[in-house]
């Protein structure tokens, strides 16, 4: 499981136009589900994700967490984090788990974050077209691994 994280002073995912999901200062998350993933990745995933230390403390130095910060997540379904181009020009999405597993294990991330964070997180849409706008603050962009 990966998660491409984003500190943002805004974010929001539309779809045909409607906003379907909006933070201010947070973490935008863009969250795509391996093969070969289970519940265990999500939830270190999400534990990771809210504890992750890139906010700034009252000396201007990363070391404050979402939730410190009380800040917002959004997360957004992104399974071309797994597109392979190593053969070519084309990505190949083999190493992307099917849509009925990464939608679970998508819905179980979103979940353990709500969890951790103790209050709701807005997503995007699994299997939607998407846009997705944001404020990167920093800029500040981190990729995770589980």
């Amino acid at each position: 499981m990966v998660a491409l994280v984003q500190r943002v002073s805004e974010a929001s995912v539309d779809i045909e136009g409607e906003t379907v999901g909006a933070i201010g200062p947070g973490l935008l998350i863009l969250l795509g589900v391996h093969v070969d993933d289970d519940e265990t990745q999500s939830t270190a995933l999400a534990s990771k994700c809210a504890s992750l230390r890139i906010f700034p403390d009252a000396d201007g130095r990363m070391d404050e967490s979402v939730q410190d910060v009380e800040g917002g997540a959004l997360v957004v379904p992104q399974f071309t984090l797994y597109g392979d181009t190593s053969r070519g020009n084309r990505p190949s999405f083999t190493d992307a788990a099917p849509p009925d597993v990464a939608e679970t294990l998508y819905e179980h991330f979103v979940e353990a974050l709500e969890a951790e964070l103790g209050r709701p997180v807005p997503t995007g849409e699994f299997g939607a077209m998407m846009d997705v706008h944001l404020t990167n603050d920093g800029p500040v962009t981190l990729w995770l691994e589980r």
